[in-house]
């Protein structure tokens, strides 16, 4: 089990927002934490952590007024700690290139692999091809449903045709190295992480998974770790000291590195 720890970037500035009410109409959304420290700040202080495969999530879309200063922000933290960091956020086959040579180690995509509400193994192999397998990961962030968890896309708004399980997740190992899991319903609310969907990553014993999604206390990463049997990694937003929470960064390196148990 690994901390993989997040920026988030919204409107040019870190955030942590509560992501199913992100939209693009107006660049708004409901905000837990605005930071008055940079990306740059937050990606040294992973890298003195020895902190690797970290998040960096650009929430504007491209386009969008504040675009431009966002992309500033995640290239900022690239440049800070070359091949520490992952970044996501309207990435695609043609764009990909531009941020691995300014320093990320992977790629993090999500509504590219999209076509008409259906996965695109088309575009998942020229994405592949372009960036290169082993610097890609899939976010298959996903919203419970009476049939199983759907992936969702275009921002965690629209619902696919694709449910989350084993064998997708088997099927899809050839054209990327890990996985991002969102838990859409709990994302951003801190109260406790979606056990039946942990349950559900927990039975695919396959590339590297990091979960996201409602972790607010020491206690939920234990229990993740248990459910997970140690596989899955885990990420931290709201709920974190660094973002205005009560989650002690401090004793989640302590816990993942194995001082404090699981």
């Amino acid at each position: 089990m690994e901390f993989r720890p997040c920026i988030d970037i919204h409107n040019g500035k870190v955030k942590q927002i509560v992501g199913s009410t992100l939209k693009d109409a107006g660049d708004l959304a409901q905000e837990n934490f605005v930071s008055e420290k940079d990306a740059a700040f937050y990606a040294k202080l992973y890298r003195e952590y020895g902190l690797k495969g970290g998040h960096v999530i650009l929430l504007n879309k491209e386009g969008s007024p504040f675009f431009e200063e966002t992309k500033k922000q995640a290239l900022s933290a690239l440049w800070e700690y070359p091949g520490g960091l992952m970044i996501g956020g309207g990435i695609t086959d043609e764009n990909a290139s531009e941020y691995l040579d300014a320093g990320a180690s992977h790629v993090i995509v999500t509504s590219y692999l999209f076509e008409d509400g259906a996965l695109s193994f088309e575009k998942m192999q020229k994405l592949a091809t372009a960036a290169g397998r082993e610097h890609v990961v899939f976010d298959l962030s996903c919203k419970r449903f009476e049939d199983g968890y759907h992936i969702m896309s275009n921002r965690w708004q629209t619902k696919t045709d694709a449910v989350l399980n084993a064998n997708l997740l088997k099927d899809l190992e050839k054209y990327c190295d890990e996985y991002l899991i969102h838990a859409v319903d709990v994302e951003g609310n801190a109260k406790g992480i979606e056990t039946n969907l942990v349950e559900s990553l927990a039975s695919y014993d396959g590339s590297a998974i990091t979960y996201a999604g409602g972790v607010h206390s020491l206690e939920d990463i234990r229990l993740l770790g248990r459910i997970g049997q140690g596989r899955i990694h885990v990420t931290v937003g709201s709920a974190l000291d660094l973002f205005g929470g009560n989650l002690s960064f401090h004793e989640i390196c302590k816990i993942v590195s194995g001082q404090d148990g699981i």
